[in-house]
C-alpha cells in the first residue's frame, strides 16, 4: 500500500516533485564540482611541490650562506693563461657550492637519528660557470698624412717627434662566451629521496649502488638536447668527464639538475671533501613534522630545516588565486546554495501538503493515524531528494569532466623564503635548487578536477539528508492536520 500510493502521488505530482528534485541537483552538484575542483588545485601544488624537492621529502636541513665579505661566498674569478697562437681558444670552469654553506657529510647521521625520521639522505648543489672564447690580437694602422710632432705612438699617444711612425692600433680584443649550469650531488645508495625522485628515467638508467665513486652521470633531458647530449657521450664537468648513463625527464617539465653525478664526485669536483648541502628528511609521521622540525632544529645548531608547508607559502600567481577562491569563495558558495537547496525543497515540500489538506484529512478520517501519514510525507520527499542526488551526480560529473577536458593552465610562481637563493633555504626544494638560476620561478601547471568516490558517497548523503529535511517539513504540517479540516474544505 505505501508503495503503490507513493508511485500514484509522484506521477501525479510530477511538477513539484521535479522543481524540488532540480533545487537539491544544483546545490549537490555545486558541491560536487567546487571538491573536485579543489582536489585538483591540492593535486596541482603537490606537483609543484614534488619538482622543487623531491617526491617524499618531508622537510630539507641546510645553513644560509655567510654574507659577503664575511669568510662567506667570493665573487668568481677566472685566469687564463697568455699564449702565442692567437687563434686557440682559452678556457677555463668555475665550480660553486649554490647557494648557501656546506654542512659536515656527518650532519646526515645527526638528524637521521632524530626521532620522528624515517630517512634522511645528504646532496651537493653545485653551479658550474665556463667561460671560454679567443683573444684577438690588434693591428697597427699607420697614419700617412700625419709628420713629425703630431700623434705618435703605437697606442695614438702624442708623439715627441722622434721619427717614429704616426698611427692608431685597430680592432683586437676578446669574445668570450659565459655558460653555467647546474649540477647535483646525489648518494647513489639511497635514490628514493633527494630532486632526482622528481624524474623519471626516459632513457639509459639510473645510478647503480656500486657507483658512489664512478665517473658517470645523468642528464636531464632538456639540458641533453640544448647540448646535444646522448647516453653513451660524456659530459664535462671542470676538467672531468663523465660517460652519461641515463637521461631524465621531470614530471613537472622543469628538472632539479642539468646534470646529476655521485655525491663522491661532485664532493672532489668541487674541493668539497666531506661535505654537503642539503639533508633531505622523510618524517616517519606526517601529522608530526612541526615536532620532528624542532627536534632537528634543537639538536643541529645553525642550521635551517624547511618544511614542504613551508615552500607552499612561497607559491603565489593564479595557481595560488585559483586554490584560495576554491578552498573559501567556493566552499561557502556551496554551503550556501546546498542550505538555500534544502530550505526550499522543505518549503515546496510543506507547502504541497498544505495543498493536500483534504487528502490527508480523509486519508485520517478513514483510520490513518498521524504517523503513517508521516512516513507517508516524508518517503515521497525523500524520492525526491535521491532523484535530486542522481541528477546532481550527473551534473556533477559533467562539469568536473569539462573542467579536466578543458585543463585550464594555472601558474605558479615560486618565490624565495629567505634562507638561500631561492625557496626552502635555497636548496633543491626551492627555487634556488639545482636547476635554478634565481630567487623565484614560474611553472605552468594544467588543472584536473578528478572526483573521487567519497564525494560521490556525500552527494549520496546529501541527496538522503534533503530528502529528509524535506520530509521533516512536510511530516510536521501533515501530522497535525485533522479529519475536521478535510470536512470544513469540502463545505
Amino acid at each position: 500500500m505505501f508503495f503503490t500510493y507513493l508511485r500514484r502521488e509522484l506521477r501525479r505530482r510530477r511538477k513539484a516533485a521535479l522543481v524540488v528534485a532540480s533545487g537539491l541537483a544544483l546545490g549537490i552538484a555545486l558541491v560536487i564540482i567546487v571538491s573536485s575542483v579543489s582536489t585538483g588545485m591540492s593535486k596541482a601544488q603537490d606537483k609543484v611541490l614534488e619538482s622543487l624537492y623531491g617526491l617524499g621529502t618531508d622537510m630539507t636541513v641546510t645553513k644560509a650562506a655567510a654574507a659577503p665579505g664575511s669568510g662567506g661566498t667570493e665573487r668568481p674569478r677566472f685566469e687564463f693563461d697568455a699564449k702565442d697562437d692567437e687563434d686557440e681558444t682559452q678556457s677555463t670552469d668555475r665550480v660553486m657550492v649554490q647557494g648557501f654553506q656546506t654542512l659536515a657529510a656527518t650532519t646526515v647521521g645527526k638528524v637521521g637519528q632524530t626521532d620522528g625520521v624515517a630517512d634522511a639522505v645528504g646532496g651537493l648543489s653545485l653551479t658550474v660557470m665556463k667561460v671560454d672564447g679567443q683573444f684577438r690580437r690588434g693591428e697597427f694602422k699607420q697614419d700617412q698624412s700625419s709628420g713629425q710632432g703630431g700623434q705618435g705612438g703605437p697606442g695614438g699617444g702624442q708623439g715627441g717627434g722622434n721619427g717614429q711612425p704616426q698611427g692608431r692600433v685597430e680592432g683586437g680584443g676578446a669574445s668570450f662566451d659565459v655558460n653555467s649550469f647546474t649540477v647535483y650531488g646525489t648518494d647513489v645508495t639511497q635514490q628514493d629521496l633527494g630532486p632526482l625522485t622528481s624524474s623519471k628515467i626516459t632513457k639509459g638508467r639510473t645510478f647503480k649502488a656500486t657507483e658512489t665513486d664512478a665517473k658517470v652521470a645523468v642528464v636531464d633531458s632538456a639540458y641533453a638536447k640544448e647540448k646535444e647530449l646522448a647516453v653513451g657521450k660524456t659530459v664535462t664537468v671542470s676538467g672531468t668527464k663523465y660517460s652519461i648513463v641515463g637521461v631524465s625527464t621531470a614530471d613537472s617539465g622543469d628538472a632539479a639538475a642539468n646534470v646529476y653525478i655521485p655525491l663522491k664526485q661532485a664532493q672532489t669536483v668541487a674541493d668539497s671533501k666531506d661535505k654537503i648541502t642539503t639533508v633531505y628528511v622523510q618524517a616517519s609521521d606526517s601529522q608530526a613534522i612541526d615536532t620532528v622540525k624542532a627536534a632537528i632544529q634543537k639538536n643541529i645548531s645553525g642550521t635551517t630545516v624547511t618544511t614542504s608547508a613551508d615552500l607552499a607559502d612561497t607559491v603565489s600567481g593564479s595557481l595560488s588565486t585559483a586554490s584560495d577562491l576554491a578552498s573559501s569563495v567556493g566552499k561557502w558558495l556551496s554551503i550556501v546554495v546546498l542550505a538555500a537547496a534544502f530550505l526550499v525543497a522543505g518549503l515546496l515540500t510543506s507547502s504541497a501538503v498544505s495543498r493536500r489538506v483534504r487528502e490527508f484529512g480523509t486519508l485520517k478520517a478513514l483510520g490513518w493515524k498521524s504517523g503513517r501519514v508521516t512516513r507517508q510525507v516524508i518517503g515521497e520527499a525523500l524520492v525526491n531528494g535521491l532523484m535530486g542526488g542522481v541528477l546532481g551526480i550527473a551534473i556533477g560529473l559533467a562539469g568536473a569532466y569539462i573542467v579536466t577536458a578543458v585543463s585550464p593552465t594555472l601558474t605558479a610562481q615560486l618565490g624565495s623564503t629567505g634562507g638561500g637563493r631561492g625557496g626552502m633555504g635555497g636548496g633543491p626544494m626551492g627555487g634556488g635548487g639545482p636547476g635554478r638560476q634565481a630567487a623565484s620561478k614560474t611553472l605552468d601547471i594544467a588543472l584536473t578536477a578528478p572526483v573521487s568516490l567519497t564525494t560521490i558517497l556525500v552527494a549520496v548523503a546529501l541527496a538522503v539528508a534533503g530528502g529528509l529535511i524535506a520530509g521533516a517539513f512536510g511530516g510536521w504540517r501533515a501530522s497535525r492536520l485533522r479529519p475536521a479540516d478535510a470536512l470544513r474544505r469540502v463545505a
